[in-house]
């Protein structure tokens, strides 16, 4: 299944929009090098009853863990009412019964003691108050579970070889964060971190660089991109879950909420 294929129901989207997400998934250069990543760090071999997809957007990770996690309970929550509404019609035209959309904030999620696994994906990034978004996550995970989180590093290499600060996004409070700065916080807001480093290697910046060229991370120049997306996806695959050791686009954090009882 290609990633966000289901977006094809989008009620926004147009025509041949909703066809050029049937035959290639969802076109954003950057969302499936994050998916790639963010899934394969999901820790396998435990049973997660109830996930969360804290800030879900369009709800193409949300989708996908229904898909991957057919016996769980999985919920979608998103501050922004349209999204929410898109992801409800998209759910009900495909019928995936085992997923839901709320409209939450992450420093409001009402559930405590509930989720199993929370995955945040490129989201701490857009929260003036993270540490207290961290808490709430800590907060609303039942004992034991696991959070995946993954944000933008503070740097990257832009365009190819040079040093530079990450990229200007229109709702981002901050353009990332270095390790040990998303490390401390999730570890004050309580998790136990399991492991944590960096993500987007060699290919997968370049390609994500020469998308960013093209759109700003402003959607901009749509035709151009659609032509561009295919080579610049297969640029990417050639840097598949890289972990580079020193320099990354992005910083994963694996980390578990400890059951004091035991």
């Amino acid at each position: 299944m290609l990633l966000g294929r289901e977006q094809r129901y989008h009620p926004d989207y147009s025509l041949p929009e909703k066809i050029y997400i049937t035959l290639l998934g969802m076109p954003v250069v950057g969302l499936r090098i994050r998916g790639r990543n963010v899934f394969h760090l999901i820790p396998k071999n435990r049973e997660y009853h109830h996930i969360l997809d804290a800030g879900s957007g369009p709800g193409v990770f949300s989708f996908e863990l229904a898909r991957r996690f057919p016996d769980s309970r999985i919920l979608g929550a998103d501050m922004l009412s349209e999204a929410v509404n898109a992801c409800q019609h998209i759910a009900a035209k495909t019928n995936i019964t085992n997923v839901k959309f709320q409209q939450a904030s992450i420093g409001q999620l009402p559930d405590k003691d509930t989720f199993n696994l929370i995955v945040c994906v490129d989201i701490m990034e857009h929260i003036q108050d993270d540490l207290n978004a961290l808490k709430n996550l800590h907060q609303a995970m039942a004992p034991d579970g696991v959070l995946v989180l993954h944000v933008p590093a503070l740097y990257r290499r832009y365009p190819v070889w040079k040093k530079s600060l990450n990229f200007d996004v229109e709702t981002h409070v901050r353009p990332g964060y270095e390790p040990h700065e998303i490390e401390e916080k999730v570890k004050q807001a309580g998790f136990c971190i399991r492991e944590s480093g960096f993500t987007y290697g060699f290919w997968e910046t370049l390609a994500n660089n020469l998308s960013y060229m093209i759109t700003r991370a402003r959607k901009r120049n749509k035709l151009l991109y659609a032509f561009a997306f295919p080579f610049l996806h297969l640029i990417s695959l050639l840097g598949y879950q890289a972990r580079p050791a020193s320099l990354g686009a992005g910083v994963f954090i694996i980390a578990e909420k400890r059951n004091i009882e035991k």
